[in-house]
């Protein structure tokens, strides 16, 4: 099992180790600076932390040597002509980088790749960890981005990365709003794969248009990667093709959520946060839990053991519920400052921290 946990937060990157006597805090890396996303590449063990400095832009940072020392990098740079809007009437204006969403390593047959993704909507790509990047024009340049635009954000954003073990060259993406896109050849090129979504936000004769869905998270079984699980504005969907075809999956007590993670060695298994959806954004009746389904969506478990009794008003953003590769270990945290831990997939959680910054994403390492 994974013995440490990274959590990008609005005031800093929070290391957590699981030692004789359990969780505890063992370090604070950037402290005060707003973290959008961590990643650990698990080829080389290199950490790369993405930090949003307002005023002063998107910065991305990478050690070699568990946050003991930090080199900046370069980030992701949009070229003069591209632009972005039009999807929800907006002018189109030229597109800046606003936000690294998210980031993921290439195959182990791909050393030094990286795929960041970003607000505008862009997916970019790097072979030398992070001293250059390049953007992906083949997914840029489609014409159905023209209708893409901003779910939480006023531009839309690439947030899920999911490349195939199987074969580093194929990858999925999802965007909010935008759907979820399919590659085959390194992100060359790309097709829509949304059958089987809807949005209710839109006019009914467009409530199935794949271009303008707004997926929140998209998570890939490791062990069989055409097992797809996406928690999206309108609900869970499920795919068992890859994202050919995907099924709408009733969750209980409610169905809206932002995370959603799957057992990396059973795609049937996945846990959700769920909450009350749109202006609200709270747990279900102010009662905090994880639902968990076995079977793929035919049952559930609402389990509750460790976390609050009474009123509860945490929200789990996107990126802030991990599985660890045993499939054992969970954690989630909020944007209330709360880390809660499972050893046992959430049959029982313990609380390890109520004092942190909101945080944004939560990874094991």
């Amino acid at each position: 099992m994974s013995e440490r946990l990274l959590l990008s937060t609005r005031k800093g990157l929070f290391v957590f180790d699981r030692g004789a006597q359990g969780w505890a805090q063992q370090a604070v890396h950037f402290l005060g600076d707003n973290l959008s996303y961590t990643l650990c590449d698990q080829r080389d063990g290199s950490w790369y932390a993405a930090l949003n400095l307002g005023h002063f832009g998107c910065k991305l940072h990478r050690s070699s040597d568990q946050g003991e020392s930090w080199t900046e990098i370069a980030v992701p740079a949009y070229a003069e002509q591209d632009r972005v809007g039009g999807g929800d009437g907006k002018e189109p204006q030229p597109a800046a980088l606003q936000l690294l969403w998210t980031l993921a390593a290439g195959g182990a047959d791909q050393p030094g790749r990286l795929w960041a993704g970003t607000i505008p909507g862009g997916l970019f790509r790097s072979d030398d960890h992070g001293a250059s990047w390049y953007l992906l024009r083949g997914l840029w340049e489609r014409p159905e981005r023209e209708r893409w635009f901003g779910g939480g954000y006023d531009w839309p954003g690439i947030h899920s990365i999911c490349v195939d073990p199987r074969s580093s060259s194929e990858l999925r993406v999802a965007v909010s709003c935008g759907g979820v896109w399919h590659s085959q050849d390194d992100g060359q090129t790309w097709t829509i794969r949304c059958r089987g979504m809807r949005a209710d936000y839109m006019p009914p004769e467009l409530s199935e248009d794949e271009a303008i869905q707004d997926p929140h998270c998209m998570v890939q079984c490791a062990k069989d990667p055409d097992q797809l699980w996406v928690q999206h504005h309108n609900g869970v969907f499920r795919s068992t093709d890859g994202g050919a075809l995907w099924e709408e999956i009733k969750v209980p007590p409610s169905s809206f959520g932002f995370a959603v993670a799957v057992d990396p060695n059973d795609g049937q298994s996945a846990w959700f946060v769920p909450a009350v959806k749109d202006e609200k954004r709270v747990p279900v009746d102010a009662r905090l839990c994880v639902v968990r389904t076995r079977d793929g969506g035919r049952s559930f478990q609402q389990l509750r053991s460790g976390l609050p009794e009474g009123p509860s008003y945490d929200l789990t953003y996107r990126h802030a519920l991990a599985i660890d590769s045993s499939g054992q270990r969970l954690a989630f945290a909020s944007t209330t400052g709360n880390l809660w831990v499972s050893e046992d997939q959430g049959d029982h959680w313990k609380q390890i921290s109520g004092h942190l910054p909101p945080v944004a994403a939560v990874a094991f390492c």
